[in-house]
């Protein structure tokens, strides 16, 4: 397994309170890898961190080989490019259409042509499972189940390496859950994407995840894949998992 992501002994601090306390996990590439926790536990916290978009206190997180809290400004943004991120919400731009979301990041970071950028466009609206005709809607006229796969097309529009989801499956009902669970797996295998998700879904992280880190009381509670997560000696965990074993 060749590592892609590296986090050592992070540490969080906002003002007084203490979000993390030395977490130390490990991503390889091609896993699709799940953050899991009780809420509050700074799972996104820790995701907006590897994508630099939130500082941390102490200790290292290298990622494709760099130390991102002591990286040079034009590394940073040349790391940027390789990874896509999906929010919570999508965060799509509410006055742009789905084309022009997906298209931004192309007009910002390359030299592309338009007719080239309007042809990636047209496959990763494909990719995500969208309908070419979806193009031209706007964010308030399409369904939550939409809004998400156009904001993964639009994370996807670089091409990138390694793929960030802060709860992809939630708001959406079970059936388009499922239906996002698969599309993830689908895409992990055309693309080749290294994922790192963060979930509260059961049903999703046993469809989806090859390993998990599970953080708790500031730090890493448990680290590896699911079949044996429910020996660890910890309440959150027992609680946590016991719903899905009793179905």
């Amino acid at each position: 397994m060749q590592p892609i992501i590296k986090v050592r002994d992070v540490k969080t601090i906002f003002e007084s309170r203490v979000v993390h306390d030395g977490l130390n996990l490990t991503i390889n590439r091609g896993e699709i890898y799940g953050l899991l926790g009780p809420s509050g536990c700074g799972k996104t916290t820790l995701l907006r961190e590897m994508v630099m978009l939130q500082p941390f206190s102490g200790g290292t997180i290298e990622i494709l080989g760099y130390d991102i809290r002591n990286i040079r400004q034009e590394d940073a943004q040349k790391l940027r490019q390789n990874w896509g991120v999906l929010f919570q919400a999508g965060a799509l731009f509410s006055s742009l259409s789905i084309a022009e979301n997906i298209a931004l990041p192309l007009q910002e970071y390359t030299d592309l042509s338009e007719k080239m950028i309007e042809e990636i466009v047209k496959f990763k609206i494909n990719l995500v499972g969208l309908k070419s005709r979806d193009a031209l809607l706007y964010p308030s006229q399409i369904s939550g189940g939409m809004k998400k796969k156009a904001a993964l097309a639009r994370s996807l529009a670089m091409d990138p390496k390694l793929l960030f989801l802060d709860e992809p499956t939630s708001g959406l009902d079970p059936i388009s859950a499922r239906d996002f669970d698969a599309l993830i797996l689908k895409l992990r295998s055309l693309l080749g994407l290294t994922i790192v998700m963060v979930s509260h879904d059961l049903q999703s992280i046993y469809d989806t995840l090859d390993r998990v880190a599970i953080i708790d009381n500031k730090k890493i509670a448990y680290e590896g894949t699911l079949s044996e997560v429910t020996l660890v000696q910890s309440d959150f965990i027992q609680t946590f998992f016991r719903g899905y074993y009793e179905q």
